[in-house]
């Protein structure tokens, strides 16, 4: 199988007022930092954004949401993925979960059955996080279907097909920082200046 990661930094940031990909917990971008996570577990690691972000991540693998799936949210990410590499499955991780790390995606890999199609980290309030997540190639064609029907959420998709459930040691894990207080919170959580 071939194993692709996907450091998801596109979305417009609206509620945070920055670009989420470029801050900052442990001494480099989120954006960076989540390409760390996943280069050990990946055969390659790219960055998805919006054309707007290209600039700003010119030393990295990029791709861009193609212009068929602009603004239909993190769906965007995965089909414009699936369209350069159609025969790779995809690891993909929101560049917003400042408590990721590479020993949790191994574990949550070890997880996944052979015949799955797609498996999520999954939280306390029985929701997946799709941007936490592993998804085959065989999704590709079942994804495409769901975006020509107007249908472009993923946590929907997840659990239509009840993909494979990964519940981590801890729920911190899946704490997305979406807002300048979120942020400022977790800086201290982490005792980060």
């Amino acid at each position: 199988m071939t194993l692709y990661g996907l450091a998801v930094c596109g979305g417009k940031s609206s509620r945070m007022g920055s670009d989420k990909s470029q801050l900052q917990y442990f001494g480099i971008p989120q954006a960076d930092r989540v390409v760390n996570i996943l280069s050990p577990l990946c055969e390659k690691v790219f960055l998805s954004c919006n054309r707007e972000q290209s600039a700003i991540f010119g030393a990295h693998r990029v791709i861009i949401d193609s212009p068929e799936y602009e603004d239909i949210g993190p769906m965007a990410s995965l089909l414009s993925a699936f369209k350069i590499y159609p025969n790779a499955d995809f690891l993909i991780a929101g560049c917003d979960y400042p408590f990721l790390t590479k020993e949790v995606f191994r574990d949550f890999l070890l997880s996944i059955p052979e015949s799955s199609v797609a498996a999520a980290l999954y939280n306390a309030d029985e929701q997946y996080e799709p941007l936490l997540a592993w998804y085959a190639k065989e999704s590709e064609p079942m994804l495409l279907n769901r975006f020509e029907c107007g249908k472009f959420s993923l946590q929907h998709f997840l659990r239509e097909i009840n993909a494979c459930k990964y519940i981590p040691g801890s729920e911190n894990v899946m704490l997305s920082v979406d807002t300048p207080e979120a942020y400022d919170r977790v800086k201290d959580l982490l005792n980060v200046l």
